[in-house]
Protein backbone atom coordinates (compact mmCIF):
# COMPACT_ATOMS: atom_id res chain seq x y z
CA UNK A 1 0.00 0.00 0.00
CA UNK A 2 1.20 3.34 -1.10
CA UNK A 3 2.32 5.31 2.62
CA UNK A 4 0.34 8.17 1.35
CA UNK A 5 -2.74 8.46 3.85
CA UNK A 6 -5.07 6.67 0.89
CA UNK A 7 -8.98 6.95 1.49
CA UNK A 8 -11.09 4.34 2.65
CA UNK A 9 -12.66 4.06 -0.76
CA UNK A 10 -8.98 3.07 -2.45
CA UNK A 11 -8.17 0.81 -0.04
CA UNK A 12 -11.54 -0.72 -0.85
CA UNK A 13 -10.42 -1.05 -4.63
CA UNK A 14 -7.05 -2.20 -4.05
CA UNK A 15 -7.90 -4.65 -1.00
CA UNK A 16 -11.58 -5.64 -1.34
CA UNK A 17 -11.35 -9.33 0.20
CA UNK A 18 -8.73 -8.02 2.82
CA UNK A 19 -11.51 -5.59 4.45
CA UNK A 20 -15.19 -7.86 3.60
CA UNK A 21 -17.10 -4.72 3.60
CA UNK A 22 -18.65 -2.50 1.25
CA UNK A 23 -18.31 1.07 1.52
CA UNK A 24 -22.21 1.30 2.02
CA UNK A 25 -22.15 -0.79 5.19
CA UNK A 26 -23.34 1.54 7.78
CA UNK A 27 -22.73 -0.15 10.90
CA UNK A 28 -19.14 -2.78 10.61
CA UNK A 29 -19.25 -3.97 14.16
CA UNK A 30 -20.58 -7.47 12.88
CA UNK A 31 -17.97 -7.71 9.85
CA UNK A 32 -14.86 -9.32 8.95
CA UNK A 33 -11.52 -7.11 10.88
CA UNK A 34 -8.14 -7.32 9.23
CA UNK A 35 -6.03 -8.27 12.36
CA UNK A 36 -2.81 -6.47 12.87
CA UNK A 37 -0.15 -7.53 15.39
CA UNK A 38 -0.06 -3.82 16.36
CA UNK A 39 -2.46 -0.93 15.26
CA UNK A 40 -1.22 3.19 16.62
CA UNK A 41 -4.08 5.26 15.99
CA UNK A 42 -2.04 8.89 15.61
CA UNK A 43 0.77 9.55 13.52
CA UNK A 44 2.85 12.15 15.89
CA UNK A 45 6.07 11.39 17.19
CA UNK A 46 5.27 8.75 19.48
CA UNK A 47 3.08 7.23 17.02
CA UNK A 48 5.61 7.23 14.15
CA UNK A 49 8.50 5.97 16.23
CA UNK A 50 6.31 3.30 18.10
CA UNK A 51 5.05 2.18 14.58
CA UNK A 52 8.54 1.90 12.69
CA UNK A 53 10.18 0.06 15.25
CA UNK A 54 7.24 -2.56 15.45
CA UNK A 55 7.42 -2.84 11.37
CA UNK A 56 11.37 -3.39 11.81
CA UNK A 57 10.86 -6.54 14.78
CA UNK A 58 8.99 -8.08 11.24
CA UNK A 59 5.49 -6.94 12.94
CA UNK A 60 2.18 -6.07 10.44
CA UNK A 61 1.81 -2.88 11.40
CA UNK A 62 -1.67 0.14 10.98
CA UNK A 63 -1.64 3.63 11.07
CA UNK A 64 -4.93 5.59 11.76
CA UNK A 65 -4.71 9.21 11.20
CA UNK A 66 -7.54 11.23 11.44
CA UNK A 67 -5.81 14.17 9.38
CA UNK A 68 -5.50 13.92 5.51
CA UNK A 69 -1.72 13.74 5.79
CA UNK A 70 0.34 11.97 8.15
CA UNK A 71 2.35 13.80 11.00
CA UNK A 72 -0.02 14.46 13.75
CA UNK A 73 -0.43 17.50 15.86
CA UNK A 74 3.67 17.53 15.70
CA UNK A 75 3.66 18.39 12.07
CA UNK A 76 0.84 20.40 11.28
CA UNK A 77 -0.06 22.40 14.20
CA UNK A 78 2.45 21.80 16.96
CA UNK A 79 6.47 21.40 16.92
CA UNK A 80 6.94 22.04 13.41
CA UNK A 81 4.76 25.07 12.80
CA UNK A 82 5.83 26.70 15.56
CA UNK A 83 9.79 26.17 14.96
CA UNK A 84 9.48 26.81 11.73
CA UNK A 85 7.85 30.49 12.41
CA UNK A 86 10.07 31.25 15.08
CA UNK A 87 12.98 30.33 12.51
CA UNK A 88 11.55 32.73 9.61
CA UNK A 89 10.65 35.62 12.24
CA UNK A 90 14.43 35.77 13.21
CA UNK A 91 15.64 35.75 9.53
CA UNK A 92 13.03 38.62 7.84
CA UNK A 93 13.27 40.65 10.73
CA UNK A 94 17.15 40.61 11.28
CA UNK A 95 17.39 39.83 14.60
CA UNK A 96 20.50 37.67 14.75
CA UNK A 97 21.84 40.92 13.61
CA UNK A 98 20.89 43.38 15.87
CA UNK A 99 24.07 43.31 18.27
CA UNK A 100 25.77 44.86 15.31
CA UNK A 101 23.49 46.74 13.83
CA UNK A 102 21.08 48.14 16.52
CA UNK A 103 17.33 47.44 17.46
CA UNK A 104 16.30 49.37 14.16
CA UNK A 105 17.64 46.50 11.58
CA UNK A 106 15.43 44.66 9.53
CA UNK A 107 16.27 42.26 6.58
CA UNK A 108 12.58 42.83 5.19
CA UNK A 109 10.68 46.41 6.69
CA UNK A 110 6.90 44.71 6.37
CA UNK A 111 6.79 41.30 7.17
CA UNK A 112 3.65 40.05 6.23
CA UNK A 113 1.54 36.84 7.08
CA UNK A 114 2.29 35.78 3.99
CA UNK A 115 6.31 35.67 4.11
CA UNK A 116 5.42 33.45 7.15
CA UNK A 117 3.15 31.03 5.44
CA UNK A 118 5.67 30.46 2.72
CA UNK A 119 8.24 28.45 4.13
CA UNK A 120 6.09 26.94 6.51
CA UNK A 121 4.30 25.16 3.45
CA UNK A 122 6.98 24.39 1.95
CA UNK A 123 8.64 22.72 5.57
CA UNK A 124 5.54 20.90 6.45
CA UNK A 125 5.11 19.42 2.91
CA UNK A 126 8.84 18.57 3.10
CA UNK A 127 7.95 16.62 6.81
CA UNK A 128 5.01 15.04 5.36
CA UNK A 129 7.18 13.45 2.33
CA UNK A 130 9.50 12.56 4.63
CA UNK A 131 7.56 10.73 7.26
CA UNK A 132 5.41 9.35 4.29
CA UNK A 133 8.82 7.68 2.70
CA UNK A 134 10.23 5.84 5.78
CA UNK A 135 6.18 4.44 6.07
CA UNK A 136 6.59 2.82 2.46
CA UNK A 137 10.22 1.41 2.83
CA UNK A 138 9.62 -0.26 6.29
CA UNK A 139 6.04 -1.47 5.26
CA UNK A 140 3.76 0.63 7.63
CA UNK A 141 0.27 0.93 6.14
CA UNK A 142 -2.18 3.94 6.81
CA UNK A 143 -5.43 4.57 6.93
CA UNK A 144 -6.82 8.05 6.95
CA UNK A 145 -10.41 8.09 9.32
CA UNK A 146 -11.29 8.81 12.98
CA UNK A 147 -11.03 5.66 15.21
CA UNK A 148 -13.51 3.94 17.79
CA UNK A 149 -13.40 1.42 20.14
CA UNK A 150 -15.76 -1.75 19.96
CA UNK A 151 -14.13 -3.67 21.86
CA UNK A 152 -10.40 -3.91 23.95
CA UNK A 153 -9.00 -5.29 20.32
CA UNK A 154 -11.38 -3.76 17.58
CA UNK A 155 -11.42 -0.39 16.05
CA UNK A 156 -13.90 1.66 14.05
CA UNK A 157 -12.24 3.25 11.41
CA UNK A 158 -14.82 6.28 9.94
CA UNK A 159 -13.26 7.58 6.60
CA UNK A 160 -13.50 11.25 5.60
CA UNK A 161 -16.53 10.05 2.98
CA UNK A 162 -17.92 8.10 6.56
CA UNK A 163 -17.41 5.27 5.31
CA UNK A 164 -16.58 2.78 8.27
CA UNK A 165 -14.57 -0.05 8.63
CA UNK A 166 -13.11 -2.32 11.23
CA UNK A 167 -9.77 -2.93 12.05
CA UNK A 168 -8.49 -5.48 14.66
CA UNK A 169 -5.37 -5.50 16.31
CA UNK A 170 -3.28 -7.78 18.83
CA UNK A 171 -1.88 -4.28 20.76
CA UNK A 172 -2.49 -1.21 19.68
CA UNK A 173 -0.82 1.71 20.84
CA UNK A 174 -2.93 5.45 21.42
CA UNK A 175 -0.81 8.59 20.47
CA UNK A 176 -3.62 10.75 19.26
CA UNK A 177 -2.04 13.52 21.01
CA UNK A 178 -3.60 16.69 22.40
CA UNK A 179 -6.47 19.84 21.46
CA UNK A 180 -6.30 23.21 23.39
CA UNK A 181 -8.69 23.84 26.22
CA UNK A 182 -11.31 26.22 24.91
CA UNK A 183 -13.04 27.55 27.94
CA UNK A 184 -16.92 28.03 26.69
CA UNK A 185 -16.95 31.59 27.66
CA UNK A 186 -14.55 32.45 25.37
CA UNK A 187 -15.85 33.11 21.43
CA UNK A 188 -13.57 31.33 19.48
CA UNK A 189 -15.25 32.33 16.67
CA UNK A 190 -14.44 35.56 16.63
CA UNK A 191 -10.76 35.81 14.24
CA UNK A 192 -9.03 38.22 16.65
CA UNK A 193 -9.22 35.26 19.38
CA UNK A 194 -7.14 32.01 18.46
CA UNK A 195 -5.37 29.20 20.23
CA UNK A 196 -2.34 27.61 19.40
CA UNK A 197 -3.38 25.38 16.91
CA UNK A 198 -5.20 28.62 14.95
CA UNK A 199 -1.84 30.75 15.00
CA UNK A 200 0.37 28.75 12.48
CA UNK A 201 -2.78 29.66 9.91
CA UNK A 202 -2.89 33.44 11.55
CA UNK A 203 -4.58 35.70 8.30
CA UNK A 204 -2.51 38.51 9.58
CA UNK A 205 0.31 39.96 11.93
CA UNK A 206 -0.94 42.30 14.48
CA UNK A 207 0.28 45.20 15.75
CA UNK A 208 -0.66 44.31 19.29
CA UNK A 209 -1.23 40.54 21.40
CA UNK A 210 -2.12 39.71 24.16
CA UNK A 211 -0.97 36.04 24.72
CA UNK A 212 -3.07 34.39 27.68
CA UNK A 213 -0.88 31.19 29.53
CA UNK A 214 2.99 31.90 30.06
CA UNK A 215 3.62 28.02 29.67
CA UNK A 216 6.23 26.56 27.11
CA UNK A 217 3.72 27.12 24.14
CA UNK A 218 2.59 30.35 25.12
CA UNK A 219 6.20 31.94 25.83
CA UNK A 220 7.39 30.58 22.38
CA UNK A 221 4.42 31.95 20.95
CA UNK A 222 4.79 35.35 22.58
CA UNK A 223 8.41 36.18 22.07
CA UNK A 224 8.01 34.87 18.62
CA UNK A 225 5.68 38.01 18.00
CA UNK A 226 8.08 40.31 20.34
CA UNK A 227 10.86 39.27 18.00
CA UNK A 228 8.73 40.67 14.95
CA UNK A 229 8.39 43.78 17.14
CA UNK A 230 5.15 43.21 17.93
CA UNK A 231 3.53 44.69 21.24
CA UNK A 232 2.76 41.76 23.34
CA UNK A 233 1.23 41.17 27.03
CA UNK A 234 1.39 38.17 28.78
CA UNK A 235 -1.26 37.29 31.60
CA UNK A 236 -0.56 34.28 33.53
CA UNK A 237 -2.79 33.29 37.03
CA UNK A 238 0.49 31.75 38.42
CA UNK A 239 3.00 34.00 40.33
CA UNK A 240 5.80 32.46 38.07
CA UNK A 241 6.53 30.92 35.10
CA UNK A 242 8.23 28.02 33.92
CA UNK A 243 8.47 26.49 37.33
CA UNK A 244 10.59 23.34 36.18
CA UNK A 245 13.56 25.21 34.92
CA UNK A 246 16.45 26.81 37.06
CA UNK A 247 15.37 29.99 38.48
CA UNK A 248 18.00 32.23 37.26
CA UNK A 249 17.89 31.21 34.01
CA UNK A 250 14.03 31.90 34.28
CA UNK A 251 14.70 35.67 35.59
CA UNK A 252 17.78 36.39 32.88
CA UNK A 253 14.77 35.27 30.47
CA UNK A 254 12.17 37.38 31.86
CA UNK A 255 14.41 40.25 32.33
CA UNK A 256 15.39 39.94 28.13
CA UNK A 257 11.97 40.06 27.74
CA UNK A 258 10.93 43.02 30.14
CA UNK A 259 14.04 44.90 28.06
CA UNK A 260 12.31 44.67 24.79
CA UNK A 261 8.98 45.56 25.94
CA UNK A 262 7.16 42.66 26.75
CA UNK A 263 4.63 43.02 29.50
CA UNK A 264 3.71 40.41 32.31
CA UNK A 265 0.77 40.11 34.17
CA UNK A 266 1.71 37.64 37.00
CA UNK A 267 -1.13 36.04 39.16
CA UNK A 268 -3.85 37.71 37.18
CA UNK A 269 -6.68 35.20 36.29
CA UNK A 270 -8.90 36.57 33.19
CA UNK A 271 -12.19 37.20 34.23
CA UNK A 272 -13.81 38.06 30.95
CA UNK A 273 -12.67 38.02 26.84
CA UNK A 274 -14.89 40.83 24.77
CA UNK A 275 -14.92 41.39 21.54
CA UNK A 276 -15.00 45.21 21.75
CA UNK A 277 -16.82 47.76 18.59
CA UNK A 278 -13.64 48.78 16.60
CA UNK A 279 -12.35 44.93 16.70
CA UNK A 280 -9.98 45.32 19.38
CA UNK A 281 -9.99 42.64 21.83
CA UNK A 282 -10.40 43.38 25.86
CA UNK A 283 -9.53 40.98 28.02
CA UNK A 284 -10.11 41.96 31.68
CA UNK A 285 -8.43 40.37 34.49
CA UNK A 286 -10.33 39.43 37.84
CA UNK A 287 -8.19 42.26 39.55
CA UNK A 288 -10.17 44.57 37.28
CA UNK A 289 -7.68 45.92 35.28
CA UNK A 290 -8.18 45.72 31.26
CA UNK A 291 -5.74 45.07 28.41
CA UNK A 292 -6.70 46.20 24.96
CA UNK A 293 -5.35 44.57 21.45
CA UNK A 294 -5.76 43.92 18.39
CA UNK A 295 -5.53 39.87 18.68
CA UNK A 296 -5.47 37.52 21.45
CA UNK A 297 -3.57 33.95 21.86
CA UNK A 298 -4.99 31.55 24.31
CA UNK A 299 -2.69 28.98 25.21
CA UNK A 300 -3.74 28.39 28.57
CA UNK A 301 -3.64 24.53 28.79
CA UNK A 302 -4.45 21.65 26.50
CA UNK A 303 -6.27 18.17 26.60
CA UNK A 304 -5.84 15.22 25.34
CA UNK A 305 -7.62 14.00 22.01
CA UNK A 306 -9.61 11.29 23.20
CA UNK A 307 -13.37 11.95 23.31
CA UNK A 308 -14.29 10.93 20.05
CA UNK A 309 -12.48 6.96 21.20
CA UNK A 310 -15.17 5.49 23.35
CA UNK A 311 -12.75 4.25 25.56
CA UNK A 312 -15.16 3.26 27.73
CA UNK A 313 -15.73 -0.06 25.35
CA UNK A 314 -11.87 -1.14 26.04
CA UNK A 315 -12.02 -0.58 29.46
CA UNK A 316 -10.16 2.94 29.87
CA UNK A 317 -10.90 6.16 32.03
CA UNK A 318 -9.25 9.23 31.01
CA UNK A 319 -8.57 12.18 33.57
CA UNK A 320 -10.40 15.55 34.15
CA UNK A 321 -7.58 16.70 31.09
CA UNK A 322 -8.49 13.91 28.62
CA UNK A 323 -4.96 12.40 29.57
CA UNK A 324 -4.05 8.50 29.76
CA UNK A 325 -2.34 6.81 32.73
CA UNK A 326 0.44 4.30 31.93
CA UNK A 327 3.39 2.73 33.54
CA UNK A 328 5.73 5.35 33.14
CA UNK A 329 8.60 2.49 32.24
CA UNK A 330 6.97 0.05 29.81
CA UNK A 331 3.54 2.80 28.55
CA UNK A 332 1.08 0.02 29.17
CA UNK A 333 -2.23 1.16 30.14
CA UNK A 334 -4.72 -0.95 32.95
CA UNK A 335 -5.27 -2.57 29.94
CA UNK A 336 -2.32 -4.72 29.18
CA UNK A 337 -2.18 -4.77 25.67
CA UNK A 338 -3.09 -1.36 25.11
CA UNK A 339 -0.20 1.12 25.47
CA UNK A 340 -0.46 5.17 25.17
CA UNK A 341 2.70 7.68 24.35
CA UNK A 342 3.11 11.20 23.83
CA UNK A 343 1.35 13.84 24.91
CA UNK A 344 -1.93 11.75 25.58
CA UNK A 345 -0.09 10.78 28.79
CA UNK A 346 0.72 14.52 30.07
CA UNK A 347 3.91 15.79 31.40
CA UNK A 348 6.77 15.84 29.24
CA UNK A 349 4.79 16.79 26.68
CA UNK A 350 8.20 17.39 24.29
CA UNK A 351 8.19 15.74 20.82
CA UNK A 352 11.73 14.22 21.52
CA UNK A 353 10.72 11.85 24.66
CA UNK A 354 7.06 11.03 23.05
CA UNK A 355 9.37 9.48 20.10
CA UNK A 356 11.33 7.29 22.86
CA UNK A 357 8.20 6.65 24.49
CA UNK A 358 6.41 5.27 21.49
CA UNK A 359 9.33 3.05 20.80
CA UNK A 360 9.56 1.81 24.23
CA UNK A 361 6.20 0.78 24.21
CA UNK A 362 6.60 -1.14 20.71
CA UNK A 363 9.70 -2.47 21.84
CA UNK A 364 7.89 -3.86 25.10
CA UNK A 365 4.59 -5.05 23.13
CA UNK A 366 6.66 -7.36 21.32
CA UNK A 367 8.98 -8.35 23.75
CA UNK A 368 12.06 -7.27 23.02
CA UNK A 369 14.12 -6.27 26.40
CA UNK A 370 15.36 -2.90 26.70
CA UNK A 371 18.16 -1.29 28.75
CA UNK A 372 17.09 1.08 31.56
CA UNK A 373 16.78 4.57 29.61
CA UNK A 374 18.90 7.22 31.13
CA UNK A 375 18.03 9.34 33.93
CA UNK A 376 18.26 12.35 32.64
CA UNK A 377 16.87 13.95 29.41
CA UNK A 378 16.93 17.50 27.88
CA UNK A 379 14.22 20.50 28.07
CA UNK A 380 14.31 22.49 24.68
CA UNK A 381 12.05 25.42 24.76
CA UNK A 382 12.08 27.12 21.43
CA UNK A 383 11.32 31.04 22.72
CA UNK A 384 13.57 33.61 22.14
CA UNK A 385 16.13 33.53 23.29
CA UNK A 386 16.02 29.98 23.40
CA UNK A 387 15.99 27.53 26.93
CA UNK A 388 17.23 24.35 27.02
CA UNK A 389 18.50 22.09 30.66
CA UNK A 390 19.36 18.84 31.78
CA UNK A 391 19.65 17.82 34.80
CA UNK A 392 19.17 18.80 38.44
CA UNK A 393 17.92 22.55 39.00
CA UNK A 394 20.12 24.49 41.97
CA UNK A 395 16.67 24.98 43.87
CA UNK A 396 16.77 20.58 43.61
CA UNK A 397 20.58 20.52 44.64
CA UNK A 398 19.84 22.48 47.58
CA UNK A 399 16.68 20.75 48.65
CA UNK A 400 19.03 17.19 48.14
CA UNK A 401 21.33 18.78 50.50
CA UNK A 402 24.33 18.18 47.92
CA UNK A 403 27.17 20.26 48.56
CA UNK A 404 27.66 22.38 45.20
CA UNK A 405 29.08 25.09 42.99
CA UNK A 406 27.87 26.62 39.93
CA UNK A 407 29.95 27.63 37.24
CA UNK A 408 28.59 30.72 34.93
CA UNK A 409 29.64 31.63 31.25
CA UNK A 410 28.14 34.26 29.21
CA UNK A 411 27.99 33.81 25.85
CA UNK A 412 29.73 37.12 24.65
CA UNK A 413 32.65 35.77 26.89
CA UNK A 414 33.35 33.44 23.82
CA UNK A 415 34.98 34.53 20.79
CA UNK A 416 31.91 32.85 18.82
CA UNK A 417 29.54 34.83 20.48
CA UNK A 418 31.60 38.25 19.81
CA UNK A 419 32.00 36.85 16.25
CA UNK A 420 27.81 35.86 16.05
CA UNK A 421 26.83 39.87 17.87
CA UNK A 422 25.80 38.20 21.11
CA UNK A 423 25.54 40.31 23.98
CA UNK A 424 23.18 38.31 26.13
CA UNK A 425 22.60 34.34 26.72
CA UNK A 426 24.08 32.21 29.30
CA UNK A 427 25.13 28.50 30.17
CA UNK A 428 25.24 27.24 34.35
CA UNK A 429 26.41 24.26 35.19
CA UNK A 430 26.49 23.08 38.75
CA UNK A 431 28.97 19.93 40.25
CA UNK A 432 29.09 18.41 43.54
CA UNK A 433 31.81 19.83 45.34
CA UNK A 434 32.48 16.27 46.81
CA UNK A 435 32.91 14.02 43.77
CA UNK A 436 33.49 16.65 41.22
CA UNK A 437 30.26 15.31 38.75
CA UNK A 438 27.96 17.28 36.83
CA UNK A 439 25.04 17.60 38.07
CA UNK A 440 22.95 19.93 35.73
CA UNK A 441 23.45 22.32 32.67
CA UNK A 442 21.07 25.12 32.15
CA UNK A 443 21.49 27.38 29.35
CA UNK A 444 19.66 30.27 27.59
CA UNK A 445 20.24 31.97 24.75
CA UNK A 446 20.99 31.13 20.74
CA UNK A 447 22.12 27.58 20.19
CA UNK A 448 20.59 26.35 23.41
CA UNK A 449 18.73 23.56 22.44
CA UNK A 450 22.37 22.11 20.56
CA UNK A 451 24.58 22.90 22.87
CA UNK A 452 23.05 21.21 26.02
CA UNK A 453 23.75 17.61 24.24
CA UNK A 454 27.03 18.11 25.55
CA UNK A 455 25.83 18.14 28.57
CA UNK A 456 23.70 15.51 28.62
CA UNK A 457 26.21 13.25 27.25
CA UNK A 458 28.81 13.87 30.43
CA UNK A 459 25.95 13.66 32.78
CA UNK A 460 24.12 10.40 31.68
CA UNK A 461 27.93 9.09 31.37
CA UNK A 462 28.40 10.38 35.14
CA UNK A 463 31.40 12.44 34.07
CA UNK A 464 32.92 15.50 36.14
CA UNK A 465 34.49 19.10 35.85
CA UNK A 466 38.01 17.55 35.06
CA UNK A 467 35.93 16.71 31.41
CA UNK A 468 35.14 20.57 30.69
CA UNK A 469 39.16 21.38 31.65
CA UNK A 470 41.37 18.85 29.94
CA UNK A 471 39.70 18.87 27.11
CA UNK A 472 40.06 20.60 23.62
CA UNK A 473 37.16 21.95 22.56
CA UNK A 474 36.79 23.64 18.49
CA UNK A 475 37.40 27.23 18.55
CA UNK A 476 35.74 29.78 18.25
CA UNK A 477 32.70 27.79 18.43
CA UNK A 478 29.83 28.42 21.74
CA UNK A 479 30.92 25.23 23.03
CA UNK A 480 33.86 26.84 24.72
CA UNK A 481 31.16 28.27 27.31
CA UNK A 482 31.15 24.90 29.15
CA UNK A 483 35.24 25.37 29.67
CA UNK A 484 34.81 28.91 30.71
CA UNK A 485 31.57 27.72 33.16
CA UNK A 486 33.70 24.40 34.33
CA UNK A 487 36.87 27.07 35.45
CA UNK A 488 34.63 29.52 37.43
CA UNK A 489 33.38 26.70 39.39
CA UNK A 490 36.49 25.15 39.67
CA UNK A 491 38.34 28.43 41.00
CA UNK A 492 35.22 28.46 43.37
CA UNK A 493 35.56 24.76 44.54
CA UNK A 494 38.04 23.28 47.75
CA UNK A 495 41.12 21.73 46.34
Amino acid sequence: MPCALASIASILERKPKLFGLALSAPCPEDSLAEIFDFIVVGSGPAGRRAAIQAAKLGKSVLVVEGRAKVGGVSVHTGTIPSKTLRETALNLSGWRERGFYGRSYRVKKEIGSEDLSIRLSKTLAHEVDVLEHQFLRNGVQTMAGFARFVDANKLVVTSPDASELVVEGQRILIAVGTVPHRPDDIDFTNPQILDSDGIVSLPRLPRSLTVVGAGVIGLEYATIFSALDIAVTIIEPRGSVLDFVDREIVDEMVHQLRDRGVTFRLGAKVAKVEAEADGRIATTTEDGRSVRTEMLLYCAGRKGATDSLELEKCGLEVDCRGRLAVDPDTFQTSVPHIYAAGDVIGFPSLASTSMEQGRIAACHAFGLPLPPAPKYFPYGIYAVPEISTIGLSEQEVREMGIPYECGIARMRETSRGHIMGLDQGMMKTIFSTKTGRLLGVHIIGEGATELIHIGQAVLNLEGTIDYFIENTFNYPTLAEAYKIAALDAWNRMPH
